[in-house]
């Protein structure tokens, strides 16, 4: 039988600080990260957003040796 909400509480209330510290950030991530469908949506979101910026003349393509360049230079 799945322990109840207040068994529950009670046995990790009884784990170290350490413990309790890494559970609760793993429950906090459960709750603040996309599931995987949510995530891909979210860049196929993105992606139609930077297509429609290229082709309303928002954005600009550049040659990825341009780029590269322009950061090594940079970086110098």
């Amino acid at each position: 039988m799945p322990l109840t909400v207040h068994q529950l509480e009670n046995e990790l209330f009884n784990l170290d600080l350490n413990t309790r510290a890494l559970l609760a950030e793993k429950l906090i991530l459960s709750i603040d990260a996309p599931t995987e469908s949510e995530n891909l949506q979210l860049w196929v979101d993105e992606a139609e957003r930077r297509l429609a910026d290229l082709r309303a003349g928002k954005a600009h393509e550049y040659p990825a040796e341009e780029v590269f360049q322009s950061v090594r230079t940079t970086l110098r």
